[in-house]
């Protein structure tokens, strides 16, 4: 019977591999020294090939432990060396090895992973040294003992009323000097050279001060406030007239400006008039001109009788107004 088992790919090689670098090769060294020392057997230069039979590991605990392996199989079939590394297993449980510390028997039997097994082995050296078991390589750590302490009830009550370090110290706290709550506090101190104020309505200059400021020339809520500075005589005759912080209307005019009517888009300052220019080619290109002119003209006066119309008649139709257009201009 064999245990064989495949190779690892992916996740679970990467994971292995990992594994594989913790293991330590001086630390393999002084177990091989170590348990010589106890067992006198002599471990070969290939680690887990002597220890996976369980035959050195059952022989390592029985003489740290007497009697905790009962019986030891020498047989070479697997499941001998495999009930071997079990009851190895139950007897440094026993033995007082935490569960994590403890390799499975596949770990070692099938070298998988054999850095759990050193660390194992590892452990059990420091609980042997822990129990006074001394060899020639000095393996393992002592762990601790537990020191227990026993007190009675009324200590443990006492203890209730003690404020630890570790949550702070009250040490230099003083309540001195304060009020009742809900009463003002002084923002100076009394015990001090300090004049005290004359009643409780003066501000300290921890608060500010208040030199220099003055309401003079301040109106009455909701009242008018002059945007110029009457000190200075600037004031004008009337309210109506804008100062210059309020802008300019000079240069400002309204004049031309027909509210309702159409606007021209020409300037007759600046048109040619019909004798301005003498000669029969210049006099021919000014009738020309004053003809268009004309009729431009009418063309535009009639537009703005139409529109006038309409706004004077709102409830007129078109034909209506037209009408009244019509006997309007028969009347010119």
């Amino acid at each position: 019977m064999a245990f064989n088992k495949g190779p690892c790919y992916g996740l679970s090689a990467e994971v292995k591999n990992k594994i594989a670098q913790k293991y330590d090769l001086q630390k393999e060294e002084e177990l091989r020294i170590w348990i010589k020392d106890v067992t006198g057997q002599t471990i070969g230069p290939d680690f887990q090939k002597e220890l996976k039979s369980g035959v050195i590991l059952c022989e390592l605990i029985n003489k740290l432990a007497p009697d905790s392996v009962k019986k030891i199989n020498k047989s070479s079939l697997n499941w001998h060396q495999l009930e071997n590394l079990t009851n190895f297993i139950k007897a440094i449980t026993s033995y007082g090895l935490k569960p994590h510390d403890i390799f499975e028997a596949n770990d070692l039997f099938e070298n998988g992973n054999m850095t759990q097994v050193q660390t194992t082995l590892l452990a059990l050296a420091s609980m042997a040294k822990t129990k006074g078991c001394q060899s020639q390589v000095d393996i393992g750590v002592k762990y601790a003992e537990k020191q227990e302490r026993m007190f009675d009830e009324e200590k443990m009550r006492a203890g209730q009323c003690v404020i630890g370090l570790q949550m702070g110290t009250n040490k230099c706290a003083s309540q001195a000097g304060m009020n009742a709550y809900g009463t003002r506090r002084h923002l100076y101190d009394p015990k001090s050279q300090v004049q005290a104020p004359m009643d409780s309505t003066t501000i300290s200059l921890q608060m500010g001060t208040n030199k220099g400021a003055s309401q003079a020339g301040m109106t009455a809520p909701g009242t008018r406030r002059a945007i110029y500075d009457q000190k200075l005589g600037t004031d004008k005759c009337d309210n109506t007239t804008m100062s210059l912080q309020m802008g300019s209307a000079q240069g400002a005019n309204q004049s031309g400006q027909n509210f309702g009517l159409g606007r021209q888009i020409f300037d007759a300052k600046y048109c040619q008039s019909a004798g301005a220019v003498e000669g029969t080619d210049a006099g021919t290109h000014t009738h020309t001109h004053t003809h268009t002119h004309r009729m431009f003209s009418s063309n535009r006066a009639i537009s703005d009788l139409t529109r006038f119309l309409s706004v004077l008649f709102p409830g007129a139709s078109g034909k209506m107004v037209g009408v009244l257009l019509t006997e309007t201009l028969d009347k010119m």
